[in-house]
């Protein structure tokens, strides 16, 4: 999975997941351009990287922006975008407005990233999303989090026949230990749902960026692999 020569754009690339694919990125041998919402938080990705680095404010949900971004940017090989923000609630209490944000987040986002970026990125090169379990698993106040991971995958199959030989593929993770994700449940209702996960996923533990970030290496470097939700989950659908 080298990745000598090539440019490789991380959206979201300040904390968790994506911070963990650009340092993987940069271990292989690429050229990384780090690209989120907060500088101080990308830089300090920055910090982690010991090759070719650019850092790069961007909300990819504002098209303006993203434009502008690719304008600047230029040619590159792959893109890997891990934007994503929940909505959750019954129905009947939803607000629109949390539901724009996921819908901006999950959808917008790489609508944008794919039209402005589609005629730079090269022939041989690579988009990667991620999605997420409740695409296949929903539950009771989970529906536009199922409805946005849903989208993201059939666009994703939808662009990789559109753009082909260009490839796109989504990865969907199961219960990741990513870090500020989990806060907002608090330390112990966190600590209780790793446990459950963890006693009842075949791979008996839940993931780690690390996992996350080798499956987006495999993604982008496998010349073959188009069109694909990757679940990287532990063994989730059969729990």
């Amino acid at each position: 999975m080298q990745l000598e020569g090539k440019r490789v754009i991380v959206i979201g690339a300040g904390s968790g997941i994506g911070r963990c694919v650009a340092v993987a990125a940069s271990e292989a041998g690429a050229s990384v351009v780090l690209a989120g919402r907060k500088q101080e938080s990308l830089e300090a990705t920055a910090a982690l990287l010991k090759g070719p680095r650019e850092v790069r404010v961007l909300d990819a949900s504002v098209e303006a922006q993203v434009a502008a971004f690719f304008e600047s940017v230029g040619p590159f090989d792959h893109l890997v975008s891990t934007t994503s923000q929940g909505a959750s609630g019954p129905i009947t209490e939803m607000g629109a407005a949390s539901v724009e944000r996921a819908f901006a987040a999950k959808l917008w986002a790489p609508i944008f990233l794919v039209k402005h970026a589609a005629a730079r990125i090269a022939p041989e090169g690579s988009f990667t999303f991620f999605s997420g379990f409740r695409a296949w698993k929903p539950a009771p106040g989970t529906s536009i989090t199922s409805l946005v991971n849903g989208g993201l995958e059939a666009f994703t199959k939808a662009m990789a026949v559109e753009l082909a030989p260009v490839r796109l593929n989504a990865i969907s993770p199961g219960v990741v230990d990513s870090g500020a994700f989990w806060e907002r449940l608090g330390a112990d209702a966190r600590e209780r749902l790793f446990a459950d996960y963890a006693r009842r996923a075949p791979a008996r533990r839940v993931g780690r960026p690390e996992d996350l970030a080798s499956a987006t290496l495999f993604a982008m470097t496998n010349p073959f692999l188009t069109g694909t939700v990757l679940a990287v989950d532990g063994g989730g659908p059969l729990m």
